[in-house]
């Protein structure tokens, strides 16, 4: 039921939408790759495609073509503990109020059996939390027979991880949980004083690919509406009032070095991370590498600050998607070995300070260290540009337990002999959060085991409940 993926949104008049929706989608591929979808408004119908595979697999220009409409919202997923099957695709759509919405979910949610047992889904028949909230938006329709309303009335009793992009014929729609725990962006298309539209993305990226100019963040906790009068916040009744806690993670490894999170250049702040690190933690040696491509800015900035020279020692095959993120531990395997390959010319009879973003389950560090003696190293002095991961995340990485964490289950001593290594360090919490310098907070319980909320007491059951069609379509009576 965790899913950490890119999600994108835009109102833009007079435009078709599919296509810069694509755009936007390719821009955030790097965020999830078993699936993706989008659905279009054309004002009076909406139509939702989604597929397995990556955006580039799902759409093409025949499929685009026949997407019409000015007003969309696209998601493509990373599944972490759900199923890794077109069910869980995205986005979720309900065929309520006057041609139904649809929604897509980046995060986790950490009450969605008690949220389920509401809307009388037992587990089993639970497709993914993303699935629960758009039933029980469904159950408020009744009520409320507008999609701000019935978020109003559903988002205070929904706990853990959600930045949510949503639409009906009409209106487009963002809101961040209370704490931020992932990132949404607001975009306008067009000059200020004239604009053209308005785009929503998890990430910055996303919006400059399609022309847009990036706005502002969206706030921990707040809704956005857009329609012809342009975006507007709208009030929710939060049960409680809490403090920004946006995921730290993002700044190691899950965002786009081009993005903007609190303010800070994701690049820059990477680079100073290295920095930091090389004080922190020096070595003896002759060449400094980083791990294409989260782990490259902080080796930059740790040769930078040891005066160790920086090198390439590692080629990376630029067609193939992120390890990490791969379904299971076979597949990131297999997906180290394709991925990248050692310069022997580079690092034969070298002392080598190997920089990476995060040890998590030790499969690329494992195989890096392997290739790296293979071709000819003579020392290798791995340093981490995160702490150890200790704790699990709830809230939409892919770590549900402990078993897989390698610092939880050894010491740092352990895990150098584990790995391979002749040395091994971390940076430390604190000169994590010096080098990202924002005044914003953060989510660093999967470093620290501090929680900032509840965490979820069981997880549901799923298995998939439907057949696959080519696309949901609801029109509106009479048209």
């Amino acid at each position: 039921m965790k899913e950490a993926c890119g999600v994108f949104g835009i109102y833009a008049p007079g435009r078709k939408v599919a296509n810069l929706t694509f755009d936007g989608l390719f821009a955030l591929q790097h965020r999830g790759q078993e699936s993706a979808g989008m659905a279009v408004s054309d004002g009076n119908t909406v139509t939702v495609v989604r597929d397995m595979g990556l955006v580039a697999t799902v759409f093409d220009e025949r499929t685009l073509s026949g997407l019409q409409g000015h007003l969309a919202i696209g998601h493509t997923r990373y599944s972490t503990h759900g199923a890794s099957d077109w069910d869980g695709a995205q986005p979720v759509y309900r065929p309520v109020g006057r041609a139904g919405f649809a929604l897509g979910h980046n995060g986790n949610l950490t009450n969605t059996t008690e949220l389920a047992e509401k809307v009388g889904m037992f587990p089993g028949s639970i497709v993914s939390d993303s699935d629960v909230v758009a039933e029980l938006l469904a159950h408020a329709f009744p009520e409320t027979e507008e999609l701000s309303a019935a978020l109003q009335a559903v988002l205070p009793i929904v706990e853990g991880a959600f930045s949510f992009v949503l639409m009906n014929t009409q209106k487009l729609f963002g809101v961040r949980d209370p704490y931020g725990f992932r990132p949404l962006c607001l975009g306008r298309l067009g000059p200020a004083d004239a604009p053209e539209g308005w785009v929503l993305a998890s990430e910055s990226p996303a919006l400059s690919v399609i022309g847009a100019s990036f706005v502002r963040e969206i706030a921990p906790g707040e809704l956005v509406v857009i329609d012809e009068e342009g975006p507007r916040s709208v009030s929710i009744p939060w049960l409680k009032e809490v403090g920004p806690r946006l995921c730290i993670f993002e700044f190691a490894y899950i965002a786009r070095p081009d993005s903007k999170l609190y303010g800070r250049e994701v690049h820059a702040t990477r680079c100073r991370m290295g920095e930091l690190l090389a004080a922190q933690a020096p070595a003896e040696a002759d060449l400094v590498m980083g791990v294409p491509e989260s782990g490259v800015p902080a080796a930059e900035g740790f040769a930078r600050a040891s005066g160790i020279p920086y090198g390439q020692g590692l080629v990376k095959n630029r067609y193939i998607g992120r390890s990490f993120i791969a379904p299971d531990q076979q597949a990131r395997g297999d997906a180290v070995r394709r991925k990248l390959n050692p310069l022997p010319e580079t690092v034969n009879g070298k002392r080598l300070v190997v920089v990476d973003d995060s040890i998590v389950r030790g499969t690329t560090q494992r195989s890096v260290v392997r290739m790296l003696r293979e071709a000819g190293a003579t020392e290798v002095h791995l340093r981490i540009s995160s702490p150890p991961w200790r704790w699990p995340c709830f809230y939409g990485i892919d770590t549900p337990s402990t078993d897989e964490l390698l610092a939880a289950n050894h010491t740092i001593e352990e895990i150098t002999e584990i790995l391979g290594v002749d040395s091994l360090a971390y940076i430390s919490v604190e000169n994590l959060k010096a080098a990202i310098g924002a005044d914003g907070g953060f989510c660093d319980a999967c470093f620290t085991g501090d929680y900032p909320t509840a965490l979820p007491t069981s997880t549901p059951v799923l298995f998939r409940v439907r057949e696959k069609p080519v696309a949901y379509q609801a029109v509106l009576p009479g048209v």
